[in-house]
């Protein structure tokens, strides 16, 4: 056996072998790359023991083969339960469809063999390895391996991919980019006005602009290309933008159109195609010690916002730079124009997109953040969302050594518990308004009042001397393990944010945040709604009696949500002075829980409030058309160090489906209000501005298709009828069809209805933006200040 050596998980698969079960756990090293084999590990699941005998003459009928072990193992309603191993996974899922088929009880049959071993040993990204190696073709396998967890970070190799095609899906260039590779290989030639010094002979590598252009004859060629260069840079990740549903799909696609295996995979093993959601066209793409990592669905795991996520969008928020290329509103044709004639100018684009999604990922530190959510929770680098298989990951080994096998999900997909606390606002204009909030509310409620599956289970049996919860839920005091899970990470999450350790940091905040969400989740194993209705109002009640404590103290509480209050000092302050009492206030509520929660329960807090905002000037708004406070939507001034900004929420001005001036339009009043200055020169400035058509750049509504374009058929709205009208026009030119499976359009209002930028046949309404886009934001405001919006505009034609 050599020694131990450690390495980073990066893919996982199981499946059967010559009549037996085979590991496959590829492994990034500081040496080269390796490959753990393991051999025979059996799957495994449970029956209730007293319907054991039924389940032994069913398989036994079906022939097939299985080995039991009674063990000390009960569901969570005390029924014995009794393990049966199978040799191969097919036997095993046979077994399981078998059972299921007859209404017999089983559990944890959904669990992969894969997961299991992983789980069960505590192992999740790093861990530490032996076993017997073997030099393979780049890579060293290692046969009879054995695991152990282990601290390890990984140097990923990266590859930055991006595919240019026609807009029938036929292959132009393929972009790659990482540390000292910058290269586009391209079908074609030079064009003949470059000179012949540029270029060392056709189909070599040239560079121009700091580009390796390799040029290939045809489409074959190019993926052949392709091939060449990735095992040579020998990649651990590819990145990209869509790169999975878009740029690997279309190279399989065409890969299989030449009767291509593209080998991609380290030891020259062949990429594949997994469906996902056919309906979507959506799946995964396989490659054998690879990961595909896609830039979007990473960044929306890290709980990344933006209006759009296309690449031009992002860029431009994050690096203030988008793509090379002139219009990016039509660039198929440009692209394709490009190829034609000006392959330089396409190979700069394809490399740029590249290097544009390399740094988006480094700004954002996202494999950072992947990697570290992968060492707490054994989640896959590329997983999607996964925040049950992390909870699971982490939760169903510890509950095993308990004594107890996991449930099955709910039969009725999981019933409603109630959500987060939300109090009445008191609509109105202020000044000086606290934020407090409680840090991590569900967390600590988790932590405090013993909150936890096998707390529950536990502490039915003895309620007299358990936490009582909410729904008839009470808590075992001594048996749990979810609040240690989350003590352990928030004090890890406290040493992150002390080292300015920001991703990791994130990762932890979002794991802790999610265990609330999944044990309310029907697809979650540990679904039960006296969990999450424990955990959401004692929520309410905290956040309730948090508001009479402040009340008592005089001061007026006039919105809450979830765990935050808002309190209206009600006094002229300095800055200085409203700290002081935010600090105080969140100091005396933090006592006062400690005194209660000992006196009430015997137990220790963990609530925390935090005093977090001073503003200056705040605005409560009504519901549009109505007298009643609005919940979720505020703006304040806040008061900074030495500066003051403006903060929505909820508001037009923060929601993407309301057009720039709208947005532009409701700050500006804001910052007038607030200032205590007459804004109706600027309303009729606007108003006229409009109408005189000198914002109509501001005027564009972008809007989502969340459907496919046929599906729209009792409710269409703009968007679709802007679509619908494109593509009958493209239809019309022969050009491709833009708007029929999702995506997004970009539509003005006119005089004709609702009609695309790209088509663009009548005179804009300016009328529908002015009173239905500019009154709106208006009139939420000007009612505080006792102005009108139609007395403003109306007042100022009468003069003419």
């Amino acid at each position: 056996m050599a020694s131990g050596q450690k390495g980073f998980l990066l893919s996982r698969q199981s499946s059967d072998r010559r009549n037996q079960t085979e590991m496959l756990f590829w492994l990034v090293t500081d040496d080269q790359p390796v490959c753990l084999v393991i051999e025979g590990e059996q799957p495994v699941f449970f029956v209730e023991t007293a319907a054991f005998k039924q389940a032994e003459t069913l398989l036994n009928h079906a022939q097939i083969t299985f080995s039991l072990r009674h063990l000390e193992l009960t569901t969570f309603h005390h029924q014995p339960v009794t393990a049966l191993y199978f040799n191969t996974v097919d036997s095993s899922q046979r077994a399981r469809r078998l059972l299921s088929s007859d209404s017999l009880p089983i559990y944890e049959a959904d669990i992969r063999l894969h997961d299991r071993y992983l789980m069960e040993r505590f192992t999740y990204g790093p861990l530490a390895f032996t076993g017997e190696p073997i030099q393979k073709l780049g890579f060293l396998e290692y046969r009879h391996a054995r695991i152990r967890p282990a601290y390890y970070v990984p140097s990923f190799r990266v590859i930055s991919l991006d595919v240019e095609c026609s807009a029938r899906g036929e292959l132009y260039s393929i972009g790659l980019y990482g540390e000292n590779l910058s290269t586009v290989i391209m079908i074609g030639e030079p064009s003949a006005d470059e000179k012949p010094s540029a270029y060392k002979k056709p189909s070599t590598d040239n560079h121009s602009e700091g580009i390796d252009i390799l040029w290939v004859a045809d489409e074959r060629a190019l993926l052949e290309a392709l091939e060449v260069q990735v095992a040579q840079y020998d990649p651990d990740l590819f990145i990209g933008w869509n790169v999975i549903n878009f740029d690997f799909r279309l190279l399989l696609k065409r890969a299989t159109l030449h009767r291509m295996s593209l080998t991609l995979g380290r030891g020259r093993q062949s990429a594949s195609w997994r469906e996902r959601n056919s309906d979507a066209g959506e799946g995964y793409v396989l490659i054998p010690g690879r990961m595909v990592i896609d830039g979007i669905d990473a960044l929306k795991s890290a709980t990344w916002h933006f209006e759009s996520f296309s690449l031009e969008s992002v860029a431009r928020e994050l690096l203030g730079k988008g793509k090379a290329i002139n219009d990016v509103s039509n660039r198929m044709s440009e692209i394709t124009h490009d190829f034609h004639h000006n392959k330089q100018k396409l190979a700069k684009y394809n490399l740029e997109d590249c290097r544009l999604v390399t740094e988006i990922f480094e700004t954002t530190r996202l494999l950072d953040f992947l990697r570290l959510r992968s060492e707490l929770t054994g989640l896959e680098l590329d997983r999607i969302g996964g925040s049950v298989q992390a909870f699971t990951n982490l939760y169903l080994p510890k509950l095993h050594r308990a004594g107890y096998v996991a449930p099955n999900l709910p039969d009725d997909g999981g019933l409603a518990s109630p959500g987060g606390y939300v109090m009445d606002s008191v609509p109105g204009l202020y000044s000086h308004v606290l934020v407090l909030d409680f840090k991590s509310l569900y967390p600590s409620i988790i932590r405090t009042f013993k909150i936890d599956p096998l707390g529950l289970v536990e502490g039915l049996k003895d309620p007299d001397h358990a936490i009582p919860g909410f729904k008839g839920a009470v808590f075992s005091r001594e048996r749990h393990f979810l609040p240690k899970i989350i003590t352990q990470l928030w004090q890890q999450r406290d040493q992150a944010k002390a080292e300015k350790d920001s991703a990791r940091s994130q990762a932890i905040k979002i794991l802790m945040n999610s265990f609330y969400g999944v044990l309310g989740s029907g697809g979650c194993r540990f679904y039960d709604t006296r969990l999450a209705s424990s955990i959401t109002m004692r929520g309410h009640e905290i956040m309730q009696q948090t508001s009479r404590w402040v009340e008592e103290q005089g001061h007026q509480v006039i919105y809450g949500d979830t765990d935050s209050i808002f309190v209206l000092l009600g006094e002229t302050l300095s800055h200085a002075e409203a700290d002081e009492i935010g600090q105080s206030l969140a100091a005396e509520i933090n006592d006062r829980w400690k005194a209660l929660l000992m006196t009430s329960y015997g137990l220790t807090s963990c609530l925390e409030m935090e005093y977090e905002t001073h503003y200056r000037r705040f605005l409560m708004p009504t519901i549009r058309g109505s007298e009643t406070g609005s919940k979720k939507r505020y703006a304040g001034l806040k008061v900074g160090k030495g500066s003051e900004e403006l903060i929505c929420k909820g508001l037009e001005t923060v929601r993407s489906d309301w057009t720039s001036i709208a947005r532009e339009f409701q700050a500006e009043l804001l910052r007038l209000t607030f200032a205590g200055r007459d804004p109706s020169a600027y309303i009729l400035e606007t108003v006229e501005a409009v109408r005189a058509g000198k914002k109509d750049d501001q005027l564009v509504y972008k809007k989502r298709l969340r459907r496919r374009l046929n599906d729209y058929v009792k409710n269409v709205p703009p968007q679709v009828r802007a679509a619908r009208m494109a593509d009958d026009q493209n239809r019309a030119a022969g050009k491709p069809l833009q708007y029929q499976n999702k995506g997004s359009v970009q539509y003005l209002i006119t005089v004709n209805g609702p009609e695309s930028i790209e088509y663009l046949n009548s005179a804009i309404d300016y009328e529908h933006y002015v009173a239905k886009q500019l009154k709106p934001i208006a009139d939420g405001i000007l009612p505080f200040v006792d102005m009108d919006f139609d007395k403003i505009i109306t007042s100022q034609t009468s003069l003419f």
